[in-house]
């Protein structure tokens, strides 16, 4: 491999044709469906989808398979397909819907209006998570160009990430049979504390939702007659809560919730 040819090629890809499809696609007010319940007809889903798609097929890939795949009543997802040595498969992930608006932009800059300013593209959906199919095949587009073998990559790009992804569980069971078995997964939304070193992710914080209920009466019992019997329904939240986290540390104490760091 010769890495300066390689940085040298991503470089003025990235520069080239890259950043300005980046710069269509910060424009596209494309949020995810839970903050654009009308998306459908909105269409800007579908316009970000189809800004990746273009770019997608015009890139010199050899093998390139790439389709948008779309289930009723689903957000859109943008699938890609491409052979390598050996029988490993990778698959690359990336989304395409973005968060709303928020405010605090300063003047000059805006969800929607992108800006280039030393050296550093700003807009809503740029770095979460508009890069990652362009970066996925720009660095795979590279490595054709020196004649280095890959395995077997796959491309996930969905457009429901920020409102939680409830539409990839059914992607992924259409798709596994044309994805079999799956030997690494790299996901292209995370994040880096400086742009002089190459950063990884080794484990993700996770989300968990429900709704905490405690009863301890049937009926309305006035204070002065129940204070000291009763026990206080927030003491016995406190309590389970307690079980979970702890409240002085903030750590969280059971051992699932810790993954080890690899070497």
């Amino acid at each position: 491999m010769n890495s300066a040819s390689l940085a040298a090629t991503i470089e003025r890809n990235w520069n080239e044709s890259i950043v300005p499809r980046l710069i269509d696609y910060i424009r596209i007010p494309a949020k995810s469906p839970h903050f654009d319940p009308r998306w459908v007809e909105n269409g800007h889903i579908e316009g970000v989808i189809r800004l990746a798609e273009a770019w997608d097929r015009a890139q010199s890939i050899e093998g390139l398979k790439l389709e948008i795949v779309r289930l009723p009543g689903r957000t859109p997802l943008l699938y890609f397909d491409i052979p390598g040595s050996g029988r490993r498969t990778v698959v690359l992930y990336g989304h395409l819907d973005k968060q709303p608006e928020m405010t605090g932009w300063r003047d000059g800059l805006g969800p929607w209006a992108p800006v280039v300013e030393d050296g550093k593209l700003y807009g809503r959906g740029g770095a979460d998570d508009g890069y990652a199919v362009f970066a996925s095949l720009a660095a795979i587009a590279a490595l054709q160009a020196q004649g280095i073998p890959h395995a077997r990559c796959v491309g996930l790009i969905e457009t429901c990430e920020e409102s939680g992804s409830y539409d990839l569980p059914p992607y992924l069971e259409l798709l596994a049979p044309r994805m079999g078995a799956v030997d690494f997964v790299v996901g292209l939304d995370s994040g880096c504390g400086d742009y002089e070193r190459l950063w990884a992710t080794t484990s993700l914080r996770g989300l968990a939702g429900g709704t905490l209920r405690v009863d301890v009466l049937t009926e309305g019992v006035h204070s002065g007659d129940a204070s000291g019997i009763v026990p206080s329904s927030f003491r016995i939240a406190r309590q389970l809560l307690d079980r979970i986290e702890d409240a002085a540390s903030g750590r969280l104490l059971p051992p699932e919730f810790h993954a080890a760091i690899p070497e």
